[in-house]
């Protein structure tokens, strides 16, 4: 029972997210917010999808917050920045609308790891932070837990993804690897 409650909330706060982009998009009103647990907080992510020609899923715009949000609030936020700010994309136009999926990740479970291979893929998300060796600057970056099984990619491939998606441009090295300092959290969909 518990388990259904959790997956109907979730498609209410995908639905608000939806139906806050189109209303951004098409010019509307924006939507109320119906969906349990309005007061609730919790760190999250929004996460859009674009099915292409052959019907494959390809990201759209992820971004998100680690500070406790009010849901409302971090949903409607985040739903338009993950579709229209996400600075690896163009922003999201109208006529993709038909073509979106948009999924919510609210993040729990945080945990210090004791080093950059302590979790599990599939099972944890990934925060990293470390001193870039070229540029002597503080590079952060995160992956949700689905993102290394969606790719295929284990522990190794995974961090040295991470690493290049901070914008490190220096070889992924051994060395490197002990620098990183790792949290690791679990996410609710």
């Amino acid at each position: 029972l518990r388990a259904a409650r959790e997956r109907a909330a979730d498609r209410m706060r995908r639905r608000y997210c939806f139906a806050t982009l189109e209303a951004a998009l098409l010019g509307a009103e924006a939507p109320a917010a119906r969906f349990a647990g309005l007061d609730a907080r919790a760190p999250l992510f929004v996460t859009w999808k674009k099915r292409d020609g052959r019907g494959e899923l390809a990201l759209r715009g992820c971004i998100g917050n680690f500070s406790d949000l009010q849901l409302v609030e971090g949903l409607r936020e985040y739903a338009l920045c993950s579709a229209l700010s996400d600075n690896r994309f163009d922003p999201v136009s109208a006529d993709e609308l038909p073509l979106l999926e948009v999924s919510v990740s609210l993040l729990v479970d945080f945990q210090p790891a004791t080093d950059a291979f302590d979790w599990t893929v599939g099972e944890h998300g990934i925060r990293i932070s470390f001193l870039d060796p070229v540029t002597r600057t503080t590079r952060s970056g995160t992956f949700l837990p689905e993102v290394a099984p969606e790719q295929g990619w284990d522990k190794r491939a995974t961090l040295d993804a991470l690493v290049r998606k901070t914008g490190c441009r220096g070889p992924v090295t051994d060395d490197l690897l002990p620098s990183i300092k790792l949290v690791r959290d679990r996410s609710s969909k």
